[in-house]
């Protein structure tokens, strides 16, 4: 079925960085041995590496487009904005002003940035990280109803559609 697709579009980093009762895993296999709590940022560029050479042996570039979406952050931490006393994104109704952001670029996004550039193939980064950090307010913790947080995924329109339009924008005008 993959080997058939003219475009495969990927995508991962929501699951990796979480820690105790919400993360639902923490076991990881490496070359036939369980290792527990692996660092998150090790095993992320490792089953970055295994998905790239995946990549490497699968796909025919004349045939299929191969897409990354960047790493969708979150806003659990306002220090992140330069809000310190700010603990999360629960009551933000407004975006940030600028261009940056302030406490810089995840790790993550580094990490896989250096990954897609070992890969030979070409893989097509739709680099959404800089423009959804600006959006503290795009999560469904403010409009939900419901007392937890959820200061991962995006419910405010704008951020999402904003990542379907770039996409939109390299399959109908892209360099294939």
């Amino acid at each position: 079925m993959w080997m058939q697709a003219d475009v495969l579009i990927f995508n991962t980093w929501l699951w990796w960085y979480r820690k105790g009762p919400k993360q639902p895993w923490d076991y990881i296999e490496e070359n036939g041995k369980i290792l527990k709590d692996m660092d998150r940022m090790v095993a992320f560029r490792k089953a970055l590496m295994t998905w790239g050479k995946w990549v490497e042996s699968n796909v025919n570039p004349n045939k299929t487009k191969v897409f990354f979406q960047g790493i969708s952050p979150s806003h659990y931490n306002g220090m992140e904005w330069d809000e310190d006393g700010v603990k999360n994104c629960a009551k933000e109704t407004t975006p940030l002003n600028g261009s940056t952001y302030p406490s810089g670029l995840p790790l993550a996004s580094k990490v896989l940035k250096e990954v897609l550039s070992s890969i030979k193939k070409p893989v097509y980064l739709l680099d959404i990280t800089t423009l959804s950090q600006l959006r503290k307010d795009g999560h469904p913790s403010m409009y939900n109803g419901f007392k937890g947080m959820d200061c991962t995924h995006w419910c405010v329109a704008g951020v999402p559609d904003t990542w379907n339009h770039l996409l939109y924008a390299e399959l109908v005008g892209g360099l294939w």
